[in-house]
């Protein structure tokens, strides 16, 4: 069982509004085969829920119609969905100058499951980007938070996707991405990717592209950690005094629009956990889903904001793509 989350819609987050949407974040299914500590999706062997085949449908009709730069699939393990491989190749078929540009968040140990053996000769071929994480470059750090022998097969997954060019090659991007190990902000990330260039290349000739160094979210499993351990209130006012007004311009909301496994939508994947869904000119009480979007233009639409929020703008900021500040 969980522990009960306090009310965080109730916020003094100053008001946000989206600019034109340049990405489409989409969870494809909460089945992962990990079960790690912090994450904000509660994601896990033991969850069946997988966006099936006429929802795939609908994200590339919108991908098409709206002209939307770039797909970033999430899960859960999205590589587990059934239609993951055929929303990949469509995907980048759309439009031309390669299609759309497709996101992969991998967990790194997906490559060594049954059926998924082929899996990174794929994203290569497909010059799909990888978005892989890695809460720490050393070995019993990752193992606590991810579970025991990650570490292990995230470091074969990294050596087999640096045979194949990522990390080295421009068309084939290898980020990771570095979480805290508990209630506290994440240090400054050029240091930290130094850190993690020089340990990971001098003891495995591992190369990577970019580190995103991204806070944890006081929402899901790490918000019911907290809370069990008496620690929510403390990290909730860490996030409120490291507030920096400067990183809102650049969250991940203002360009961004979040899709669950059902096709419904959220300003981010944060509102989505918490079931907050957008609302069309901050209007109504229906959720909008992506066969609605067609007809809808979002841009200066009001962002839905709570204290959650804080967490994206504290310190240097946290997004899907990194430190904003």
């Amino acid at each position: 069982m969980h522990a009960t989350l306090p009310l965080l819609r109730i916020t003094d987050f100053p008001p946000l509004r989206r600019r034109a949407v340049e990405t489409l974040q989409v969870n494809l299914g909460y089945t992962c085969n990990q079960t790690c500590v912090h994450c904000h999706v509660n994601a896990g062997p033991s969850r069946t829920e997988q966006m099936d085949e006429a929802t795939v449908d609908a994200v590339l009709d919108v991908l098409a119609a709206k002209d939307i730069r770039t797909l970033d699939l999430t899960g859960g393990a999205p590589e587990l969905n059934p239609h993951f491989r055929r929303l990949v190749r469509q995907a980048r078929s759309l439009g031309g100058h390669g299609g759309v540009h497709v996101m992969d968040r991998c967990n790194l140990t997906i490559l060594f499951e049954p059926g998924q053996e082929d899996l990174a000769p794929f994203l290569a071929e497909h010059e799909v980007e990888i978005v892989a994480s890695l809460p720490c470059y050393l070995e019993d750090n990752v193992d606590r938070q991810r579970g025991k022998g990650v570490f292990d097969k995230s470091i074969r997954a990294l050596q087999a996707l640096n045979a194949l060019g990522y990390g080295s090659h421009e068309r084939l991007p290898l980020s990771l991405v570095f979480n805290p190990q508990g209630p506290t902000l994440p240090p400054p990330q050029d240091k930290l990717q130094d850190d993690y260039r020089q340990f990971l290349g001098e003891r495995f000739g591992i190369r990577f592209t970019r580190l995103y160094a991204l806070a944890n979210m006081p929402i899901a499993r790490f918000g019911s950690t907290l809370v069990s351990k008496g620690q929510f209130r403390d990290y909730m006012a860490l996030l409120r005094g490291a507030h920096h007004a400067d990183n809102a311009r650049d969250v991940m909301c203002r360009s961004l629009v979040s899709v669950d496994w059902q096709g419904y939508l959220y300003d981010c994947d944060f509102n989505q956990m918490l079931g907050l869904p957008l609302r069309e000119d901050g209007r109504g009480h229906g959720r909008l889903h992506l066969t609605d979007w067609l007809e809808l233009d979002l841009a200066d639409n009001p962002i839905l904001v709570a204290d959650h929020c804080y967490g994206c703008t504290a310190g240097q900021g946290s997004s899907c793509g990194g430190a904003l500040g």
